[in-house]
């Protein structure tokens, strides 16, 4: 269960205040965001947010556009635009991440836009994201493997821009996937599929990370994307700008 402190937990069938505890680091496999604050050059976007998430759970991060969100999840694999300064810290199983590069976070992110390389095939997009000690035929073994259990047996030479959207959105998850995360971001992915499509899809997600028994943060402005029985953060509590937008 994730934890904050003086957090509200909203849920589409309660709203429940609760007073969480500091950020620990004794759970292995917890993602601890500690003390952090966000800035600009003239105002400050986000002050104290502190958050913990434990092995297994997905947590959501709901609030309007501009409050945040996706600014946080920058700062949290190690690509903060210029222009924000920040203090704070990031813990991921016993160890400060947030002075690392990004490449050693060990933070995988699936973002709206199933952002992959075109100019490679299927399989090619997801070879890249093995880690190097896999060697040989086992990498592409584990590659087909992953597409067989997402329902996309046999494009493994398939090109990218043949996808439907859904199929990309696939591909773009067992990239983060197969790249072994620690923990994992998930910024809106679902935004852009089809009502159709969307459901199956979640459900999909869900279960894929939840096997992998890594903590999960995902933003969202749609309740939809709540999985049942798990915390959702509202930004309001650490932005100064919530009210202003």
């Amino acid at each position: 269960m994730a934890t904050a402190i003086t957090a509200y937990y909203f849920c589409p069938d309660r709203v429940s205040r609760k007073m969480g505890r500091l950020c620990q680091t004794r759970t292995p496999l917890m993602l601890c965001v500690k003390n952090v604050s966000l800035r600009l050059p003239e105002s400050c976007l986000l002050t104290n947010v502190n958050f913990t998430v434990d092995k297994c759970d997905i947590v959501t991060l709901m609030g309007p556009s501009g409050c945040g969100k996706s600014t946080l999840f920058s700062w949290m694999i190690g690509a903060l635009a210029g222009q924000f300064s920040c203090t704070g810290e990031l813990w991921l199983n016993e160890q400060r991440i947030d002075m690392l590069p990004t490449a050693e976070r060990q933070i995988g992110i699936l973002f709206q836009d199933a952002l992959l390389f075109d100019q490679f095939s299927v399989g090619q997009n997801l070879l890249l994201a093995l880690p190097a000690a896999l060697k040989g035929v086992a990498r592409r073994d584990a590659v087909n493997d992953a597409l067989e259990r997402a329902g996309l047996g046999g494009m493994f030479h398939q090109d990218p821009a043949t996808l439907s959207g859904g199929q990309r959105a696939r591909v773009a998850l067992l990239r983060a996937l197969l790249a072994q995360p620690k923990a994992l971001l998930l910024d809106e992915p679902f935004s852009r599929l089809d009502v159709a499509l969307r459901d199956n899809f979640r459900k999909w997600v869900f279960s894929e990370v939840r096997a992998l028994a890594i903590p999960v943060v995902q933003v969202t402005h749609d309740l939809q994307d709540v999985p049942a029985d798990s915390s959702v953060l509202d930004m309001a509590q650490w932005s100064e700008n919530y009210n202003k937008l």
